[in-house]
């Protein structure tokens, strides 16, 4: 699913930008609210619940898009999250989580609590923007809801990958919010993972210029 960092031609010299990349479980109506069932939402647990056998083919799927990602991006909360529950964890999937370089997005927070971790201050969309001048390659986004919501209503997106869990929960937080107008995209793949999970991948389709 990795493809090549974007390429914009600045002035005379031509520069390669990060690809800002989503990726997230969901279920069938949208719902990202506790997955794991450890946070008090009365639907929570539904990543295990729904995702049964096929989360063996999930992991795999995960495994190889972290293999190929040139760092983790999380917003302050997220990096409390995974701090919490993957840096206890071995093997290859927790492994290569926690020794890749991450940012934190936060404007109160001095200190990251996942590993190999740089907190970057002040105003989101300026601090994602030069990040993109600076890490070559996929930069993957987890979680991070509302900074996801930022993201995107200023087109600092480039990717958004979905597996899509077979159940309608009804109720819960949700990826999407409102943005200032709309935001196409275009389909780049869609495939089973197992036997019930839909992965979906969406590509913005913006000029690759015009944003940060």
């Amino acid at each position: 699913m990795s493809a090549s960092p974007v390429t914009v031609n600045l002035g005379k010299e031509t520069h390669e930008m990060g690809r800002i990349i989503i990726t997230t479980n969901s279920s069938l109506d949208g719902v990202v609210e506790d997955p794991d069932g450890k946070e008090g939402f009365r639907l929570g647990g539904w990543f295990h619940r729904h995702g049964g056998a096929d989360l063996e083919a999930w992991a795999q799927v995960e495994l190889d898009e972290a293999l190929s990602a040139a760092a983790l991006l999380v917003g302050r909360r997220s990096d409390e999250w995974f701090a919490s529950r993957w840096l206890s964890r071995d093997g290859a999937f927790a492994d290569r989580l926690n020794e890749l370089p991450k940012y934190v997005v936060s404007t109160t927070l001095q200190q990251a609590l996942w590993s190999n971790a740089t907190v970057l201050p002040g105003d989101p969309v300026q601090a994602v923007s030069a990040l993109r001048r600076t890490v070559d390659g996929d930069i993957i986004v987890y979680a991070s809801y509302e900074l996801c919501r930022t993201l995107i209503e200023h087109d600092l997106v480039d990717e958004l990958r979905l597996m899509i869990f077979p159940v309608v929960l009804g109720a819960g937080a949700r990826l999407f919010g409102e943005t200032s107008g709309a935001k196409p995209m275009r389909l780049l793949s869609a495939r089973t993972v197992g036997a019930g999970i839909a992965f979906v991948s969406y590509g913005f389709t913006r000029d690759a210029g015009t944003a940060g």
